[in-house]
């Protein structure tokens, strides 16, 4: 196994540390920390544990990386400081010994459509460097490339993101989407009034145009579209001219009616707008959907001008050498750079002597980090949670620098338990550069193996905010209000057996499955139970669970929640057992909303309920208000100040800006009006700021209410205030809510949910509240399929479907399939080989 036996480290709870190697913390009183004080050893590998929600971020990011941003920022000019932007207040008395810290949060992203793994690891500018100063450019190319470097090519001309590099047709895309007649009206025999042109909007801008068409008096509404005159039809898709007319919209009887001046734009016009600059991705979605899409002929598909991809280095243009695997480039540079220093100097040659050295140990780092199977021009966006989180520590490792403190945010997060070993090694070279490690972390596993734990809780949320624990691991396990250390040193669980895993009730077939590393493979999905899709990050589950079986039943369930765009067409050579799904739910870690104004209350509909409870009131009744004053989004109930958003941004002029309460309704989000009417003696404001397991009690009686806020509290997040906005949640509390929202629905039909790691950012005891959950919609009748590394989960499914062996290309293979115990017998697999090892470390 990779985990070597943890260390053994001399107890140091109750002794102070020595001031000139400890970083000593007073008085921190950010979020929910109650004041506490602590102090950690520098130089040495300190993991942060509790609950979720204990506060153990609020410590480590929030006040320790928080005061490390806010000194950095007195040491700077105070205009460039005002253009760094907001930092939050720290909130503590003292902060002693601290060095500058590195924090590396946790995404699920690396940036835009564009972002890649080139870019994320800036390997992609070596590159770029080494076809500008050594590829072989043509003799023509030469005439047109830059004076100042004898005639090659800028290294930016090499960038599809780049106006010097980008293809001139498609401007780096690679494809081009174009509107055509049979795209914009896909039935040409419908007419207009039957809404022949489907590529209009919805609602009233759709109507606008088809009023304006009308009012003009260009075309027979009611003719058939294919039966009008060329002229016409060109005229309303492609035309550019924009008239404005005015309009006499015909309306029902009960509407207004109105005139106004309309301006006319093509729906040529109108999709590539939408397509360009539409803030709704929802938009933009539509409108490519009545585009026809196809490579661009210019550049072929690889984004770049032609003379870029005229330029070869090692008789390969970029694009070549970009598809490869990072294991392939670092093998042809290598041997190239052993090659160029037994070769006699040129200005070329003298390029490839500084250029290969930096990129030749970013490429050994990610081989070492076990991403050698990426390709540089693999798009951010298709990467596993587990891959982009190496790939950012793996940047990191080469940053080379020393005497400072990384602070991250779950590391192991999306990573097998094989992969977890690499970790350690990483943090191992950290240490060794002169550097401090400090790990907020769930994973026992890594959590044995630190010089230092502080541990926080011991609930969440109000009831956490207290330092257990600061000390070894093992005096920890002594700590006996600490929630973790019930987990300490648990050694693997038992897999269930064939006696222990329930009877499906059926069962979905997919065979020839064909998506991006899965060629061929044919999966069988258990009904009825719980299925865990496990394997390596990279070998494939989160393919098999969003972009296989997401879209195969998106078409045939009765409803469906989707999270993600599921794909229209999926490569798949056939499909059975879909008739006995009546229903999918699929549930990953995006976020439920990007404003502060969505939060938990509104998200799970509960806040509905609730405002319909206040407009009930006596009060409320008597001064003629409904539910909409108690919304803060609606201008007659919210604050003035804030516009409903309990907080404000203050400008400092040459300081840095920051948040802080409305001096109004100091947080409230209500206008004084507004909160006169009260329910049960609170006002609505005071109901936003209960925490899920307070306003149980509170709605004890209201069924509705009640259902929801127990279906939160049995998930773990009893811990959560109602008025929690959207952005200050985690991926993994964003899931739970999803989950929890689907919880409270009553039973319709037979559901199969479908979760991508749904133990992301969850403490053991969390996990075991997942559990219970997860098996009680099962028990109801329904299917749970998750992908997932967390081998308590694992153990407790009832069958397995195992992908491998490896990542990228070699994995995408089904190696077993079966109970737990029967992957756990697979020499081949990897998960297996985990599973069966029963030994207790």
């Amino acid at each position: 196994m990779p985990f070597s036996e943890p260390r053994t480290t001399t107890d140091r709870t109750d002794q102070s540390l020595p001031e000139e190697h400890a970083v000593a913390v007073r008085d921190a009183h950010l979020h929910n920390l109650r004041h506490v004080s602590t102090s950690f050893p520098r130089g040495q590998l300190v993991a942060f544990t509790g609950v979720s929600g204990s506060g153990k971020s609020s410590l480590a990011f929030g006040t320790i990386h928080g005061e490390s941003q806010r000194r950095y920022l007195e040491s700077i000019a105070p205009f460039a400081r005002r253009l760094i932007g907001s930092t939050m207040d720290p909130r503590v008395e003292s902060l002693t010994g601290l060095p500058p810290t590195v924090a590396l949060e946790q995404r699920t992203s690396g940036g835009g459509a564009r972002s890649s793994v080139g870019t994320i690891t800036t390997l992609s500018n070596g590159i770029r460097l080494l076809y500008s100063r050594a590829g072989d450019h043509p003799r023509d190319v030469l005439d047109r490339g830059s004076a100042l470097h004898g005639g090659r090519l800028l290294a930016e001309t090499f960038s599809p993101n780049t106006p010097e590099g980008m293809c001139p047709q498609c401007h780096g895309a690679g494809t081009i989407h174009e509107p055509t007649e049979r795209s914009m009206v896909p039935d040409p025999s419908l007419s207009i009034n039957e809404g022949a042109i489907q590529a209009w909007p919805g609602a009233w801008l759709g109507k606008n145009f088809h009023d304006i068409v009308r009012t003009l008096g260009i075309a027979d509404m009611d003719l058939p579209w294919r039966d009008l005159p060329r002229e016409t039809r060109d005229w309303i898709l492609f035309t550019d001219e924009q008239p404005v007319v005015e309009v006499h919209p015909e309306r029902g009887v009960d509407q207004a009616h109105g005139t106004y001046k309309g301006r006319w734009q093509s729906v040529n016009r109108y999709l590539l707008k939408s397509v360009d600059h539409a803030k709704s991705e929802k938009t933009r979605a539509r409108a490519l959907r009545f585009l026809d899409t196809f490579t661009c002929p210019t550049c072929q598909g690889h984004r770049l001008n032609p003379d870029a991809l005229r330029v070869t280095y090692l008789g390969q243009p970029i694009y070549e050498l970009n598809a490869r695997s990072a294991e392939e480039i670092l093998e042809l540079l290598s041997a190239r750079r052993i090659e160029v220093g037994k070769l006699p100097d040129s200005p070329e040659i003298e390029a490839e002597r500084l250029l290969l050295p930096n990129v030749v140990p970013v490429l050994e780092t990610m081989v070492g980090l076990g991403l050698g199977h990426l390709s540089l021009d693999r798009a951010a966006q298709t990467l596993s949670t587990g891959e982009m989180q190496r790939l950012r520590l793996a940047a990191q490792l080469r940053s080379g620098l020393f005497g400072v403190a990384y602070v991250l945010d779950e590391p192991s997060a999306g990573l097998h338990p094989s992969e977890k070993g690499i970790l350690l090694d990483l943090f191992q070279r950290f240490l060794d550069e002169g550097n401090s490690v400090l790990l907020v972390e769930h994973d026992m596993r890594l959590v044995e193996h630190a010089d230092w734990v502080v541990d926080v809780g011991p609930a969440a949320g109000v009831d956490g905010g207290r330092i257990l624990h600061s000390g070894s691991v093992e005096q920890l396990a002594n700590v006996p209000d600490s929630a973790t250390a019930p987990y300490l040193y648990r050694g693997h669980p038992t897999p269930r057996g064939d006696e222990e895993t329930r009877t499906p009730t059926g069962e979905l077939t997919l065979r020839g499955i064909s998506v991006r590393n899965i060629r061929g493979v044919d999966a069988s999905i258990p009904l009825g139970v719980l299925t865990a899709i496990t394997g390596v990050s990279g070998s494939g589950k989160s393919t098999l669970l969003g972009d296989v079986i997401a879209p195969v039943l998106r078409h045939s369930v009765r409803s469906s929640v989707l999270d993600d765009e599921a794909v229209e067409n999926v490569d798949l050579a056939g499909a059975e057992g879909t008739e006995a799904i009546d229903r999918l739910v699929q549930i990953t870690q995006k976020p439920i909303g990007r404003s502060p104004r969505s939060c938990l209350a509104t998200y799970t509909g509960l806040f509905d309920r609730v405002r319909k409870l206040f407009a009930g009131t006596t009060e409320a009744a008597a001064r003629g208000w409904g539910i909409g004053r108690f919304s803060f989004n609606v201008v007659e109930g919210r604050c003035p100040t804030c516009q409903g958003e309990g907080q404000i941004e203050v400008e400092l002029v040459f300081l840095p800006g920051s948040y802080s309460p409305c001096p109004d309704c100091h947080g409230a989000r209500y206008n004084p009006e507004t909160l006169e009417v009260t329910w049960n003696g609170k006002t609505i404001a005071e109901v936003l700021d209960l925490s899920v397991r307070d306003a149980l009690g509170f709605f004890e009686e209201d069924r509705l209410v009640s259902r929801a806020l127990k279906a939160l509290n049995a998930i773990g997040l009893g811990y959560l205030t109602l008025g929690q906005p959207a952005t200050e949640l985690s991926g993994g509390e964003a899931q739970r809510i999803k989950l929890a929202t689907e919880l409270q629905r009553a039973p319709r039909g037979h559901t199969m949910y479908l979760l991508d790691e749904p133990t992301t950012g969850l403490h053991p005891a969390d996990v075991d509240l997942l559990i219970a959950e997860l098996n009680r919609l099962v028990d109801q009748g329904n299917s749970v399929v998750l992908a997932e590394h967390d081998l308590r989960v694992i153990a407790e499914a009832d069958h397995v479907i195992d992908l491998g062996p490896g990542a990228g290309d070699r994995g995408g293979r089904v190696l077993v399939a079966g109970t737990p115990a029967e992957v756990g017998s697979c020499e081949e697999s990897v998960t297996g080989r985990w599973l069966a090892a029963s030994e207790t470390r």
